[in-house]
């Protein structure tokens, strides 16, 4: 197959829809850094209760500073809280908020996922919670999310420890997140599960603690810390501009409905981990003892050389000249039996190959109104601003509507 075969196949993928969302265009140290996380393959999963509940300058330190793939896991979609901003309540307030977060975890460059638990307002007790959402229903939702997005290390938010002291919701987070942590990787659990998905375990479950669970800043500036993992998470992106406070800031002020919004901050910036489960790292590293590296996985090896010479090599004048052997890496992916970082890195290499050419691609819908049945006229950019020989094949519709070139 010659390479420009190659590149009309790669760029098949990609699809058009009439959202109204422009494309992005990264610069040149933007797509720098999407090179450097090519060859992170390390993951963590933030687990706590309600939208608003989550750590984003943790979430945005390890999507950013790691490089490693983050989620947060919100058990409920906040239906049960106060709205600032409008009149809508329950489940109108809970698409709010699914939406808010939604928005949250693209400034901070973490993933969105959800359980089927229903936020029913203030709880005094996890047994209350639990008879409430129905345990084992979302227990198994966390399950899955555990073994669908297979993270190294799992952060829980709230203490498991804390029944019947505050919010059960919050304590009931952390109960279930330890639960799923031994039941994700055990065959005899939610068996239908593994029709679609494989078990995982786990490596680490590190509960996020501060001065809040010890009742004032200074008694927890007080308290011996060696045994807990600390985290600098005031890194600076000179790429960006920014530190990671303020892209933090940014996202928790996405969750507008609350009023949650903060201005950030600058300079070193603490963070706290409890270890929970698993073995106690060394040096203050997460992920000591579980290898990160393209070398983690059958026949990674030969990936992660070439992606470190793209990476060695990269012209930031001419991001352009990395398009061949990025190619090269994704013909090596596709390869692979890991199906999970097979997916992931398949997608998220196609997107830095079209960033790297320039490629501009846009439709827009010639007018903001339709009904069922009528026709809506489209038009579509695409344009390949680099001298890598790029072929237009065909433009496939969200709905599946294939237009041939």
């Amino acid at each position: 197959m010659s390479k420009h075969h190659l590149f009309a196949l790669i760029f098949l993928f990609y699809c058009f829809s009439a959202h109204a969302q422009q494309p992005k265009k990264p610069t040149s140290s933007e797509i720098y850094q999407s090179i450097e996380k090519l060859s992170v393959l390390a993951s963590v999963l933030y687990i706590a209760a309600h939208p608003d509940d989550e750590n984003t300058k943790l979430i945005s330190h390890f999507a950013n500073a790691v490089k490693a793939q983050t989620a947060y896991l919100s058990l409920t979609r906040g239906d049960g809280g106060q709205n600032l901003i409008g009149t809508e309540l329950r489940e109108l307030l809970g698409v709010i908020r699914t939406q808010e977060l939604l928005e949250a975890r693209k400034i901070d460059g973490g993933n969105q996922f959800f359980t089927r638990a229903n936020d029913f307002g203030y709880s005094k007790h996890p047994d209350e919670t639990l008879d409430i959402w129905n345990k084992d229903d979302v227990l198994s939702d966390v399950v899955w999310a555990i073994r669908k997005f297979q993270p190294d290390i799992i952060i829980n938010r709230f203490d498991h420890r804390t029944a019947g002291s505050t919010h059960g919701h919050h304590t009931s987070s952390a109960m279930l997140s330890l639960e799923a942590f031994d039941m994700a990787g055990d065959k005899t659990k939610f068996k239908d599960q593994l029709k679609f998905v494989d078990v995982w375990q786990p490596k680490r479950s590190f509960y996020n603690t501060s001065w809040w669970s010890y009742g004032s800043k200074e008694k927890f500036d007080a308290i011996d810390k060696t045994g807990l993992v600390t985290i600098d998470v005031g890194d600076f992106y000179p790429a960006l501009g920014m530190s990671n406070p303020e892209i933090a800031a940014l996202s928790r002020s996405a969750h507008k409905s609350q009023g949650f919004g903060n201005t950030g901050t600058r300079g070193s910036d603490l963070e706290y981990l409890e270890l929970v489960k698993g073995g106690m790292p060394k040096n203050n590293a997460v992920f000591d003892g579980i290898d990160t590296s393209w070398n983690r996985i059958k026949d990674g090896n030969a990936i992660g050389i070439l992606l470190k010479t793209v990476q060695d090599n990269y012209d930031f004048n001419n991001p352009a000249a990395s398009v061949p052997k990025l190619v090269e890496a994704y013909q090596l992916i596709q390869k692979l039996d890991d199906s999970h970082w097979k997916t992931i890195k398949s997608e998220d290499i196609k997107n830095v190959i079209a960033a790297c050419a320039g490629l501009y691609l846009e439709v827009a819908a010639a007018s903001n109104i339709a009904t069922p049945n009528s026709i809506v006229n489209l038009n579509i950019e695409a344009i390949n601003r680099s001298l890598q020989h790029i072929k237009l094949v065909d433009i496939t519709l969200s709905d599946g509507t294939k237009i041939e070139k």
